[in-house]
């Protein structure tokens, strides 16, 4: 896909007179052949000086990322660092409270604003199995007439694997994840959008059980279902086992954007029901770790860890997964 996209951007994208895409339609796990025309009808006419082929990736691209979306039964369950053995055994974390009384238990991280326990209340909700793909980032900004981020370097031999289009898109700003999860939203008529903080802490715990680490397990076994600590590049997505709701790469490989201000006194005041987080603030929460920091410290689920969100680049290892806004099935 990348090396298209690259002759896309390289050729005049708004070509007058372009038709109706003529090629089959995609077909769809979740989707009705119904649903799936109404998409291709929607990218027909908001986007129809662009070249047909482009419409029909943009249309692929949809349909795929609604088909991987996992549906999040809503619950309750306490936000917040609850505390592990002291001496714990990253691989084989065994169940929570170990044995011991909660109040004898450690920080899991004890610097990051995260250890006022309080509840929360989430509607159901979709969340994205796998992190946007560096691909689908790359269709999203040839599509708004964006050129794609660092052209110059795409054609060196010695960078050729770094921008694989199944690695994580990795935004330089917060607000171009949040705008292509709108994007989404725009064009599947569903409302898409970045998860909030809490939502991806409970898809990280498995619907809120007290899990230390977001795998199939629950700990850390390197090389597969987390990437080794000696990894000294990022992976493609999905190249590790899942944990039990099906969301890969939820520890290691690249964070997450959420869609939620930072303030550190946050969870002390946080409503109960569906918290969005601060009305306003200076910076922007990430959630899980990646390739670069040790996972044992950082791929944890209760981590919560404030940056601008305007980078000095784009940074492998920033990355970030949609959500669906909505209790109702698809």
């Amino acid at each position: 896909m990348n090396n298209r996209l690259l002759s896309f951007f390289l050729t005049p994208l708004l070509v007058a007179g372009c038709q109706a895409q003529s090629q089959p339609l995609p077909n769809s796990e979740r989707l009705s052949p119904e649903k799936v025309a109404a998409i291709a009808e929607r990218i027909d006419s908001q986007y129809p000086k662009l070249m047909s082929e482009l419409r029909s990736q943009m249309l692929d691209t949809v349909v795929r990322s609604l088909d991987e979306m996992v549906f999040i039964e809503g619950g309750e369950f306490e936000m917040g660092d609850f505390g592990a053995p002291c001496d714990f055994d990253q691989t084989n974390m065994g169940t929570w409270p170990y044995g011991y009384e909660p109040d004898e238990l450690c920080p899991i991280t004890p610097k990051f604003h995260d250890d006022y326990l309080h509840k929360v209340r989430l509607s159901s909700y979709y969340l994205a199995s796998y992190q946007t793909r560096l691909g689908d980032f790359d269709l999203f900004r040839t599509s708004q007439g964006l050129p794609l981020f660092d052209a110059e370097y795409r054609n060196r031999k010695d960078l050729a694997g770094e921008f694989d289009p199944n690695k994580p898109a990795p935004p330089k700003e917060w607000q171009e994840a949040k705008d292509y999860c709108l994007w989404l939203g725009q064009l599947s008529s569903y409302p898409v959008d970045l998860p909030t903080e809490a939502q991806w802490e409970y898809a990280a715990r498995n619907r809120g059980q007290y899990v230390q680490f977001p795998t199939d397990t629950g700990s850390l076994d390197y090389g597969r279902n987390i990437p080794r600590d000696e990894d000294t590049d990022i992976h493609p997505v999905g190249q590790f086992a899942p944990n039990p709701l099906g969301l890969y790469d939820m520890a290691g490989n690249a964070t997450d954007w959420v869609n939620d201000w930072y303030d550190p006194d946050y969870y002390r005041k946080s409503p109960v029901d569906n918290p969005q987080g601060p009305e306003t603030g200076t910076q922007k929460i990430h959630r899980g770790s990646n390739f670069s920091e040790q996972n044992w410290q950082s791929a944890n689920t209760v981590r919560r860890w404030a940056d601008n969100p305007v980078l000095n680049g784009y940074f492998f290892g920033n990355g970030f997964r949609c959500a669906i806004q909505s209790d109702k099935e698809l």
